[in-house]
Protein backbone atom coordinates (compact mmCIF):
# COMPACT_ATOMS: atom_id res chain seq x y z
CA UNK A 1 0.00 0.00 0.00
CA UNK A 2 1.09 3.37 -0.24
CA UNK A 3 2.34 4.39 2.89
CA UNK A 4 4.36 1.01 3.42
CA UNK A 5 5.96 2.18 -0.09
CA UNK A 6 6.53 5.56 0.83
CA UNK A 7 7.86 5.14 4.61
CA UNK A 8 10.20 2.23 1.94
CA UNK A 9 11.98 4.75 0.30
CA UNK A 10 12.19 7.06 3.18
CA UNK A 11 13.99 3.88 4.87
CA UNK A 12 16.36 3.35 1.95
CA UNK A 13 17.43 6.88 1.71
CA UNK A 14 18.18 7.50 5.35
CA UNK A 15 20.07 4.25 5.25
CA UNK A 16 22.06 4.18 1.66
CA UNK A 17 22.90 8.16 1.84
CA UNK A 18 25.75 8.13 4.09
CA UNK A 19 27.44 5.56 1.43
CA UNK A 20 26.85 8.05 -1.40
CA UNK A 21 28.92 10.78 0.76
CA UNK A 22 32.29 9.84 -1.29
CA UNK A 23 30.63 10.23 -4.14
CA UNK A 24 32.13 13.16 -5.98
CA UNK A 25 29.91 16.19 -7.07
CA UNK A 26 26.69 15.42 -4.85
CA UNK A 27 26.34 18.42 -2.96
CA UNK A 28 28.04 21.84 -3.16
CA UNK A 29 31.61 22.55 -1.80
CA UNK A 30 29.68 24.90 0.82
CA UNK A 31 27.81 22.09 2.11
CA UNK A 32 30.74 19.53 2.56
CA UNK A 33 30.58 19.78 6.51
CA UNK A 34 33.30 17.23 8.34
CA UNK A 35 29.97 15.30 8.99
CA UNK A 36 29.69 14.99 5.24
CA UNK A 37 27.71 16.43 2.68
CA UNK A 38 24.67 14.30 2.28
CA UNK A 39 24.55 14.68 6.55
CA UNK A 40 23.24 18.61 5.92
CA UNK A 41 19.80 18.39 7.68
CA UNK A 42 18.01 20.35 4.74
CA UNK A 43 19.52 18.04 2.30
CA UNK A 44 18.89 14.72 4.65
CA UNK A 45 15.14 15.60 5.00
CA UNK A 46 14.64 16.46 1.35
CA UNK A 47 16.08 13.74 0.78
CA UNK A 48 14.08 11.74 2.40
CA UNK A 49 10.99 13.28 1.31
CA UNK A 50 11.99 12.73 -2.45
CA UNK A 51 12.87 9.21 -1.69
CA UNK A 52 9.64 8.42 -0.38
CA UNK A 53 7.36 10.08 -3.27
CA UNK A 54 9.82 7.97 -5.60
CA UNK A 55 8.70 5.10 -4.14
CA UNK A 56 5.38 5.86 -5.32
CA UNK A 57 6.65 6.44 -8.45
CA UNK A 58 5.69 2.89 -10.28
CA UNK A 59 2.35 3.09 -9.18
CA UNK A 60 1.37 6.24 -11.31
CA UNK A 61 0.57 3.34 -13.70
CA UNK A 62 -2.63 2.92 -11.77
CA UNK A 63 -5.12 5.70 -12.68
CA UNK A 64 -7.64 4.06 -10.23
CA UNK A 65 -5.00 4.51 -7.20
CA UNK A 66 -5.17 7.08 -4.73
CA UNK A 67 -1.96 8.78 -5.76
CA UNK A 68 -3.13 9.15 -9.17
CA UNK A 69 -5.47 12.03 -7.71
CA UNK A 70 -2.53 13.92 -5.97
CA UNK A 71 -2.97 16.81 -7.40
CA UNK A 72 -6.32 16.37 -9.30
CA UNK A 73 -6.85 15.90 -12.52
CA UNK A 74 -3.45 17.28 -13.57
CA UNK A 75 -1.85 13.70 -12.39
CA UNK A 76 -4.92 11.76 -12.96
CA UNK A 77 -4.30 12.69 -16.80
CA UNK A 78 -0.35 11.83 -16.41
CA UNK A 79 -1.28 8.50 -14.91
CA UNK A 80 -3.28 7.18 -17.78
CA UNK A 81 -0.56 8.42 -19.99
CA UNK A 82 1.40 6.62 -18.26
CA UNK A 83 -0.52 3.31 -18.07
CA UNK A 84 -1.08 3.64 -21.67
CA UNK A 85 2.87 4.00 -22.52
CA UNK A 86 4.00 1.28 -19.81
CA UNK A 87 1.23 -1.77 -20.42
CA UNK A 88 -0.81 -1.48 -17.66
CA UNK A 89 -0.54 -1.44 -13.92
CA UNK A 90 2.53 -3.74 -13.15
CA UNK A 91 4.29 -3.67 -15.87
CA UNK A 92 7.17 -1.84 -17.30
CA UNK A 93 7.42 0.95 -14.65
CA UNK A 94 7.77 -1.93 -12.23
CA UNK A 95 11.26 -2.95 -13.41
CA UNK A 96 14.82 -3.13 -13.21
CA UNK A 97 15.28 -0.90 -16.49
CA UNK A 98 12.58 1.78 -15.26
CA UNK A 99 14.16 2.64 -11.84
CA UNK A 100 17.22 2.81 -14.14
CA UNK A 101 15.73 5.12 -16.34
CA UNK A 102 14.06 7.15 -14.03
CA UNK A 103 17.14 7.44 -12.07
CA UNK A 104 19.34 8.84 -15.04
CA UNK A 105 16.88 10.77 -16.13
CA UNK A 106 15.94 12.70 -12.75
CA UNK A 107 19.73 12.99 -12.68
CA UNK A 108 20.04 14.79 -16.19
CA UNK A 109 17.03 16.62 -15.49
CA UNK A 110 18.72 18.31 -12.17
CA UNK A 111 21.52 19.14 -13.83
CA UNK A 112 20.30 20.60 -17.40
CA UNK A 113 16.46 21.57 -17.19
CA UNK A 114 15.91 23.38 -13.97
CA UNK A 115 12.21 23.84 -15.02
CA UNK A 116 11.75 20.34 -15.51
CA UNK A 117 13.80 19.51 -12.36
CA UNK A 118 11.00 21.97 -10.12
CA UNK A 119 8.79 20.26 -11.73
CA UNK A 120 9.82 16.79 -10.67
CA UNK A 121 10.17 17.67 -7.12
CA UNK A 122 7.04 18.96 -6.97
CA UNK A 123 5.63 15.83 -8.08
CA UNK A 124 7.48 13.79 -5.74
CA UNK A 125 6.83 15.89 -2.43
CA UNK A 126 3.18 15.60 -3.25
CA UNK A 127 3.15 11.78 -4.11
CA UNK A 128 4.99 11.61 -0.80
CA UNK A 129 2.62 13.44 1.50
CA UNK A 130 -0.76 11.85 -0.63
CA UNK A 131 0.93 8.34 -0.30
CA UNK A 132 1.21 8.90 3.52
CA UNK A 133 -2.54 9.80 4.22
CA UNK A 134 -2.65 13.71 3.16
CA UNK A 135 -5.89 14.38 2.03
CA UNK A 136 -9.82 14.64 2.94
CA UNK A 137 -12.16 11.06 2.54
CA UNK A 138 -14.46 11.13 -0.63
CA UNK A 139 -13.20 15.04 -1.02
CA UNK A 140 -11.41 14.64 -4.46
CA UNK A 141 -10.32 18.39 -4.85
CA UNK A 142 -10.15 19.24 -1.91
CA UNK A 143 -7.57 16.91 -1.09
CA UNK A 144 -5.72 18.04 -4.14
CA UNK A 145 -6.05 21.94 -3.47
CA UNK A 146 -4.62 21.01 0.06
CA UNK A 147 -1.94 18.61 -1.38
CA UNK A 148 -1.02 21.84 -3.72
CA UNK A 149 -0.43 23.77 -0.81
CA UNK A 150 1.52 21.37 1.44
CA UNK A 151 3.76 20.51 -1.30
CA UNK A 152 4.37 24.17 -2.22
CA UNK A 153 5.13 24.77 1.65
CA UNK A 154 7.77 21.83 1.62
CA UNK A 155 9.09 23.17 -1.41
CA UNK A 156 10.05 26.43 -0.51
CA UNK A 157 11.10 25.50 2.59
CA UNK A 158 13.53 23.80 0.75
CA UNK A 159 14.67 26.42 -1.37
CA UNK A 160 15.07 28.57 1.31
CA UNK A 161 17.29 26.43 3.20
CA UNK A 162 19.59 25.81 0.26
CA UNK A 163 18.63 22.40 -0.79
CA UNK A 164 21.33 21.52 -4.13
CA UNK A 165 19.16 18.24 -5.05
CA UNK A 166 22.28 17.55 -7.09
CA UNK A 167 21.40 13.84 -5.54
CA UNK A 168 18.16 13.94 -7.31
CA UNK A 169 19.19 10.94 -9.56
CA UNK A 170 20.02 8.82 -6.98
CA UNK A 171 16.43 9.52 -4.60
CA UNK A 172 14.45 9.17 -7.58
CA UNK A 173 16.27 6.01 -8.66
CA UNK A 174 16.47 4.08 -4.91
CA UNK A 175 12.85 4.76 -4.11
CA UNK A 176 11.80 3.23 -7.55
CA UNK A 177 13.85 0.54 -6.67
CA UNK A 178 12.11 0.22 -3.08
CA UNK A 179 8.92 0.47 -4.29
CA UNK A 180 9.77 -2.75 -6.70
CA UNK A 181 11.45 -4.91 -4.04
CA UNK A 182 8.41 -4.34 -1.50
CA UNK A 183 5.81 -5.41 -4.34
CA UNK A 184 8.14 -8.36 -5.14
CA UNK A 185 7.54 -9.66 -1.53
CA UNK A 186 3.30 -9.67 -2.42
CA UNK A 187 1.33 -12.67 -3.92
CA UNK A 188 1.58 -10.56 -7.29
CA UNK A 189 5.07 -9.81 -7.71
CA UNK A 190 6.82 -7.83 -10.64
CA UNK A 191 7.99 -8.32 -14.02
CA UNK A 192 12.17 -6.84 -12.92
CA UNK A 193 13.12 -7.96 -16.18
CA UNK A 194 11.14 -6.21 -18.29
CA UNK A 195 10.30 -6.79 -21.23
CA UNK A 196 10.85 -10.10 -19.68
CA UNK A 197 7.26 -10.60 -18.51
CA UNK A 198 8.11 -12.88 -15.56
CA UNK A 199 7.05 -12.15 -12.70
CA UNK A 200 9.74 -12.33 -9.58
CA UNK A 201 8.52 -13.10 -5.90
CA UNK A 202 10.60 -12.50 -2.89
CA UNK A 203 11.46 -15.02 -1.00
CA UNK A 204 9.80 -17.29 -3.33
CA UNK A 205 6.31 -18.61 -3.67
CA UNK A 206 5.73 -16.91 -0.34
CA UNK A 207 4.38 -13.49 -1.20
CA UNK A 208 2.25 -11.72 1.27
CA UNK A 209 -1.20 -9.84 0.16
CA UNK A 210 -1.51 -6.12 0.47
CA UNK A 211 -3.74 -4.40 2.92
CA UNK A 212 -3.99 -7.13 5.33
CA UNK A 213 -2.88 -7.65 9.11
CA UNK A 214 0.75 -8.09 8.46
CA UNK A 215 1.34 -5.43 6.71
CA UNK A 216 -1.01 -2.88 8.66
CA UNK A 217 0.43 -4.08 11.96
CA UNK A 218 3.85 -5.13 11.40
CA UNK A 219 4.97 -3.53 8.10
CA UNK A 220 3.57 -0.19 8.34
CA UNK A 221 4.44 0.35 12.03
CA UNK A 222 8.22 -0.78 11.63
CA UNK A 223 8.99 1.10 8.90
CA UNK A 224 7.32 4.21 10.84
CA UNK A 225 9.69 3.62 13.44
CA UNK A 226 12.81 2.78 11.43
CA UNK A 227 12.14 5.93 9.95
CA UNK A 228 12.55 8.16 13.25
CA UNK A 229 15.72 5.89 14.33
CA UNK A 230 17.37 6.81 11.04
CA UNK A 231 16.69 10.30 11.00
CA UNK A 232 18.00 10.49 15.06
CA UNK A 233 20.69 8.57 14.01
CA UNK A 234 21.71 10.60 11.32
CA UNK A 235 20.73 14.22 13.13
CA UNK A 236 21.95 13.68 16.18
CA UNK A 237 25.52 14.38 17.11
CA UNK A 238 27.35 11.38 17.89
Amino acid sequence: MGHSHALSGAVAWLAVSPALIALPGLTSPELATVTGPLASPPELIAGAVICAGAAMLPDLDHPSATIAQTFGPATWLLSKGVNFISGGHRHATHSLLFAALAGVGSHLLAHYTPVGRDILIALMIGLALRAIGIGIPNKTITSAVLNVALTAGLFGAFFIMGVTYSWLGFAIGIGCLAHIVGDCLTERGCPVLWPIKARWLLPWDIGFKTGKKFENQIVGPVLSVAVVALLCLRLVPA
